[in-house]
């Protein structure tokens, strides 16, 4: 079994950017991770990250892989399948190898909950989205549909119609946003709210062209240039709440300003906790990892024991 001062379970922003200041702090770690880039690399054109006017997802992630491996770290490609605690140790269980390590940090991300329809893999990056904030303004003037009935749907479809000529809320069966984001999209001239039975798949050739939709019982198509899907995320933790990390009502792991946990030891970063106030963004991630790789350094270094 390898041993490590420190795991990073995670191979997203947040986890590349902690082992970044992990190797700058001369940490002994390792970063485990099944996708390196996480869900940033459906991006497909980021314009909010610092020092880049206008980079891809996928290279922007290669970019951090590169500089991650340069500085000597270690990226085991790997799902971690369990994170035990032995005395003062942490076993990290993959399906490809065991790790040891004195400290870990959860870098596990959210991923966002998919509808398994004919045609949502094959548009990814070329129209279907997860994420309104990251791709919004790519539909100016464009019709787009979100589809969805919560709040992040009701937020989503609200910040498009800043950019989109029209927006189309397709709920299922029931619209659970709150009463004030549904008055907001009510009001809004370019915000149509459907209801329909199920969505059955997305169209298109060369990228999406239309959505298919059932509703009481007839088959409907919707012609849009975006489909923005808003059904909710699926956290990262159940790995974290079997070793007894603390999450809050929304499944977020709760942790402090170093990033820490409940538990000894452990630290967490980026969109899996309730830091940075849940601004789910590139450089939020980053900077978590930041501070909880050099939270580990001052907990395993500079404390005397």
């Amino acid at each position: 079994m390898s041993k490590y001062d420190l795991v990073i379970v995670g191979a997203g922003p947040a986890g590349l950017g902690a082992s970044i200041y992990a190797s700058r702090y001369k940490l002994e770690h390792v970063v485990i991770g099944e996708e390196i880039g996480g869900q940033v690399t459906e991006a497909w054109e980021i314009e909010n990250y610092a020092g880049f006017e206008s980079i891809s997802g996928k290279e922007l992630m290669e970019r951090f892989r590169k500089q991650t491996e340069n500085l000597g770290a270690k990226i085991v490609p790997a799902v971690v399948q369990k994170v035990s605690q032995k005395g003062e140790v942490f076993e990290i269980h993959t399906n490809t190898d065991n790790f040891e390590a004195r400290a870990v940090i959860f870098a596990l991300g959210m991923k966002p909950r998919k509808m398994n329809i004919p045609g949502e893999n094959e548009f990814v990056g070329k129209g279907v989205s997860y994420c309104a904030t990251c791709d919004a303004m790519f539909f100016r003037r464009k019709e787009v549909v979100v589809v969805g009935g919560g709040d992040a749907a009701a937020t989503a479809a609200l910040h498009l119609s800043e950019f989109a000529s029209k927006v189309t809320l397709l709920y299922k069966d029931q619209l659970t946003a709150e009463p004030s984001w549904v008055e907001e999209m009510e009001k809004n001239p370019k915000i149509e709210i459907k209801c329909c039975s199920k969505v059955v798949g997305v169209k298109g050739t060369h990228k999406v062209e239309s959505i298919i939709y059932e509703n009481s019982g007839n088959i409907e198509e919707l012609a849009v240039e975006g489909v923005f899907i808003e059904i909710g995320s699926t956290p990262g933790v159940m790995i974290a709440k079997e070793l007894g990390v603390a999450t809050d009502e929304q499944s977020y792991i709760v942790v402090d300003q170093t990033q820490a946990t409940n538990v000894e030891n452990v630290y967490a970063a980026g969109d899996v906790t309730t830091g940075s106030n849940k601004f789910r963004q590139i450089i939020t991630a980053v900077a978590e990892g930041a501070v909880a790789a050099g939270s580990v350094y001052k907990k395993l270094k500079l404390t005397k024991k």
